[in-house]
């Protein structure tokens, strides 16, 4: 099986797969939440979905993936960030960013010069729906990826 090594303890094993709540194949990774965490989610995905053999979606699903990892070091709290990658149809993946922040992310408006506040705006459009759960403590932001 194909496995990435952690940078902060040098382990193969940061990356696992899982058994998820509806039977789906699942990667989740616990990824420190720093400058580098947008590039340590989108080696998370890709590898998943080589697995999976949907190398098709790579492009969209890394940025996706990015866009809502970059939200989650910029807004969030704590020192590490849990990512979810759910194969949930044999064409389609769920990209998941579970943070400890309670503020719910929000699709803006947003200058065409201004140097943030897309990053949402391009997950609505790669996405085929996205979403936030909520939790007492946190929040999860998903989107689905499909072909």
């Amino acid at each position: 099986m194909a496995s990435i090594t952690s940078r902060q303890t040098g382990r193969e094993d940061w990356l696992r797969p899982v058994a998820s709540a509806t039977g789906a194949p699942a990667y989740t990774g616990v990824i420190q939440r720093d400058e580098q965490a947008a590039e340590d989610a989108r080696a998370m995905v890709a590898l998943a979905l080589a697995v999976w053999h949907l190398e098709q979606l790579a492009e969209d699903a890394t940025l996706v993936v990015s866009e809502l990892m970059s939200n989650a070091v910029r807004h969030g709290r704590g020192a590490v960030v849990r990512v979810t990658v759910t194969r949930t149809t044999s064409s389609r993946v769920r990209i998941a960013v579970t943070d400890r922040s309670r503020t719910l992310p929000q699709l803006q408006e947003s200058d065409l010069l201004a140097e943030g506040g897309r990053g949402l705006r391009l997950v609505n459009a790669l996405s085929s729906d996205w979403g936030v759960i909520r939790y007492g403590w946190g929040k999860r932001v998903w989107s689905e990826v499909s072909e």
